[in-house]
């Protein structure tokens, strides 16, 4: 049975990664997707012997669960988001924290010349 989001539910995020994932081919992978985590996510990432051994893998399993498109890549894996620039690690960490916690992409900002306080979507463009 495949769950149906209710009208207004958003619950995938188009991103843009600052740097990249760069493939074997040399072909850069910037624009992608990113899904609401569910709670299976969160388990089964938590249940993973690598997760068990040393937590830092746990944002790792997370991110390769729930980004659903990075570029023309065929699928998103653990080799995959080991081989990231650490700043696109960052970002999507961030962004998945957002997603999940806070339910939205935006970010309040101050500019530094005027003082003037608005929001920027720190996922990119859609």
């Amino acid at each position: 049975m495949t769950a149906v989001a209710e009208p207004g539910l958003r619950t995938e995020y188009p991103f843009t990664l600052p740097r990249g994932y760069v493939d074997e081919g040399g072909t850069v992978h910037r624009e992608g997707v990113l899904r609401l985590a569910t709670a299976r996510d969160e388990l089964t990432a938590h249940n993973e012997p690598m997760v068990r051994q040393n937590s830092a893998y746990l944002s790792v399993f997370l991110i390769m669960r729930t980004v659903r498109r990075l570029g023309a890549l065929a699928e998103v894996d653990r080799f995959v988001v080991e081989h990231l620039f650490a700043s696109d690690l960052a970002f999507l960490q961030d962004l998945y924290r957002r997603v999940n916690q806070r339910g939205h992409t935006e970010a309040e900002v101050t500019c530094p010349d005027c003082g003037h306080e608005f929001l920027v979507d720190v996922a990119g463009s859609p």
